[in-house]
């Protein structure tokens, strides 16, 4: 038996025959995948009003070829999800050979799309781009690093890729780079004295660290040396889930007290085993809550605002997509091919609004549930980017 059956607790197995029974439904359920008999929470009335910010994800379907233009599908979808931001990856990772190039045709890309539907889309560049985009109902996409290697050794490639609209710089991914270690690297070396560089010119430049896939030195020394707040745009927490991609709550704890904000994803890592669902992603954000208090807590998606079409043809791209990163020496423990990167009773686009609802469901107040829809991620922001 695949070791993600294995379900030993009474109430882990029903909620993962649940899970099952959604996925299986899902040719007769196009576009929303619900865990069996799961009830559908009131809907929080606040929703409308608040500022929604998605800290990693992006526009489009999975399944969609690489570089292809957004159809109407996913512009709906946009529509439909109620975000007023999402911070999308415009930076390769993992490779020094060509990341920079990547990284170029990336920006290229995503310019070309707001520029073929500027109804839809805005480019955010600063706190007032984040207004508008709310004001005039487009959802702003914001450029973000997920590795430094395209900087490679050259800081003033920091200016030129603020110049093109990057805001968020992500040091490290998994790996070890010439920044610093990852969260997959045994050694757990920290911040190189390049990184330490680096750091500086983000400050100089007023541009936001990003310390998600950190290692725990990598985190810690990043956080002392930043002179403001800085992110963890897309995590979970280690005390509940104890996999490499995870925070501590040590870490955690720093990233509040100077400020930041930790964004917890709707990822395989919420669960050390099995396919995690809504009920992890609440426990996490609780958690991180309780650890960092509730005005530095939001949420990273690390999706696709589009729902996943969950068929045949995706189980083989996920199954080869999870065969190419343990090539690359990119996965992380938790990383496999029958579990997936997407909550199956949150597989819809309008997924903060339900998670919203849970929230409110479980008490949360009005002014806690808007800090953690992106309340608190627009607060960030605005200090970052202050000049």
């Amino acid at each position: 038996m695949p070791e993600s059956l294995v379900v030993t607790r009474t109430e882990d197995r029903r909620r993962f025959l649940a899970t099952l029974g959604a996925l299986a439904a899902a040719p007769l359920l196009p576009g929303l995948m619900r865990s069996a008999g799961a009830a559908e929470p009131k809907a929080w009335a606040g929703y409308e009003g608040a500022t929604v910010i998605d800290a990693c994800g992006s526009p489009g379907r999975y399944e969609a070829e690489p570089y292809s233009r957004l159809d109407a599908g996913s512009i709906d979808d946009l529509r439909t999800s109620g975000l007023t931001m999402v911070n999308i990856t415009v930076s390769g990772v993992g490779s020094y050979a060509n990341d920079y190039d990547t990284t170029i045709r990336n920006i290229a890309y995503w310019n070309a799309q707001v520029a073929a539907h500027p109804d839809r889309m805005l480019v955010i560049r600063r706190a007032a781009d984040l207004a508008e985009a709310k004001r005039s109902g487009r959802v702003g996409l914001g450029f973000a690093f997920q590795d430094a290697t395209p900087i490679g050794e050259d800081l003033d490639r920091v200016d030129t890729f603020a110049n093109l609209g990057v805001r968020v710089f992500q040091l490290t991914y998994n790996r070890r780079n010439l920044v610093g270690d990852g969260c997959l690297e045994p050694g757990n070396a920290g911040l190189s004295t390049f990184g330490k560089a680096l750091v500086e010119r983000l400050d100089e430049r007023k541009l936001l660290i990003d310390l998600s896939h950190g290692g725990e030195r990598t985190t810690r020394e990043a956080i002392a040396a930043a002179k403001g707040p800085v992110a963890i745009t897309h995590t979970g927490c280690a005390a509940i889930a104890a996999l490499p991609r995870n925070k501590t709550d040590a870490e955690l704890k720093a990233l509040a007290d100077k400020g930041g904000v930790a964004g917890i994803y709707l990822m395989p890592f919420l669960r050390k085993e099995g396919q995690p669902d809504a009920d992890d992603l609440v426990r996490h954000i609780e958690h991180a809550v309780n650890v960092c208090g509730e005005d530095h807590v939001g949420i990273g998606t690390d999706g696709t605002v589009s729902p996943v079409k969950f068929d045949d043809a995706f189980r083989r791209k996920f199954a080869d997509e999870v065969a190419r990163r343990r090539a690359l020496g990119i996965s992380a423990p938790g990383e496999r091919p029958d579990v997936y990167t997407f909550l199956p009773d949150l597989n819809r686009a309008d997924r903060f609004a339900r998670i919203a609802a849970l929230l409110a469901s479980r008490g949360h107040s009005d002014a806690r549930i808007g800090k953690i829809l992106g309340g608190n991620f627009a607060r960030l922001f605005g200090e970052a980017w202050s000049a």
